[in-house]
């Protein structure tokens, strides 16, 4: 690794993702059911993380964090209470019912692995910590979403580092979309079967991201083997992940960084062995990677623009 974990400087909150944090904070309390009450007192609890963070080097994903713990507690649930249990489920069980039809689209591709890897990117729509809670027709978007095109796409550097890799670490995002990872999976297992791949998923529930819960429910342990990687945020803050994680992350030949998330809090460690997949759903996300809203983006570590320090 280019970069030593124990010694990485996070660059906070910039302000720009201020009103966006508390705009999710009201939609994910709507979709808890809170009162007028609850809602303000974990508005409150954001607005002082915000403040902490002018002088501590905290990430959005910390107050995501913060977000989930202050309702489940207004809930009276336990910490470890999954809100999205039932939407991670039937986003998991539509994304199953479009498999076929995607995998098929794949075997008759004339570049199977940049199709299902344009897929896979695509599929990154399915994110609520991005979009409100009830902006997504994820139907709607699976009908659609592998017409998506990529506005940068360092397929070439992706390649050569596969035809040169023996291992493959791949960090995912989001239920639902972790089905399309698995046809992508497959077909990077086709065409190079010498990989080994391992697939990373989250810790513990929030928004919903994908847990190995998840990953069993689509079958993706049946694919590769699939690990926590010790996050319990929505994204990977890689000094706060296990050992064995950090391990696999330092070793890997390869890594995909799956989505939004990762693809900020992995930004300190980007390398050359390092390629963010994702869909750019936020103008902040669209000025790190140079890439306009609502595209994808294939960009191998090196390249990416690192956020400037923000207090």
């Amino acid at each position: 690794m280019s970069t030593t974990i124990d010694h990485i400087s996070y660059p906070g909150i910039s302000s720009v993702c201020h009103s966006c944090l508390i705009n999710h904070t009201r939609s994910a309390a709507g979709f808890a059911n809170l009162s007028e009450e609850q809602t303000e007192r974990v508005v409150q609890v954001v607005k002082t993380g915000l403040v902490k963070s002018k002088t501590h080097p905290l990430l959005p994903q910390h107050i995501a964090r913060y977000v989930e713990d202050a309702i489940n507690i207004e809930l009276g649930e336990p910490h470890d209470f999954d809100l999205y249990a039932d939407l991670k489920e039937l986003s998991n069980k539509v994304s199953l019912s479009y498999a076929e039809k995607f995998r098929e689209k794949i075997d008759i591709s004339d570049k199977p692995l940049e199709t299902g890897m344009q897929i896979a990117a695509a599929g990154n729509i399915i994110d609520f910590g991005a979009k409100s809670h009830d902006s997504i027709n994820l139907d709607k978007e699976l009908q659609s979403f592998d017409t998506v095109s990529f506005a940068h796409y360092d397929i070439e550097q992706f390649r050569e580092g596969l035809h040169k890799a023996s291992t493959l670490l791949y960090i995912c995002d989001n239920s639902g979309e972790i089905v399309f990872d698995m046809l992508f999976i497959q077909e990077i297992q086709r065409e190079y079967p010498g990989i080994r791949i391992t697939a990373a998923l989250r810790d513990k529930p929030i928004i919903n991201d994908a847990t190995l819960t998840d990953a069993r429910a689509v079958g993706l342990d049946h694919v590769v083997p699939v690990v926590s990687s010790g996050s319990i945020y929505p994204g990977t803050i890689l000094p706060e992940t296990t050992e064995g994680f950090r391990q696999l992350f330092s070793s890997a030949d390869v890594i995909i960084s799956k989505g939004q998330g990762n693809f900020e809090t992995l930004l300190p460690f980007a390398d050359a062995r390092l390629f963010f997949l994702l869909r750019i759903k936020c103008e902040y996300m669209a000025n790190l990677s140079g890439v306009l809203k609502d595209n994808l983006v294939l960009m191998q570590g090196l390249l990416v623009k690192k956020p400037v320090d923000s207090f």
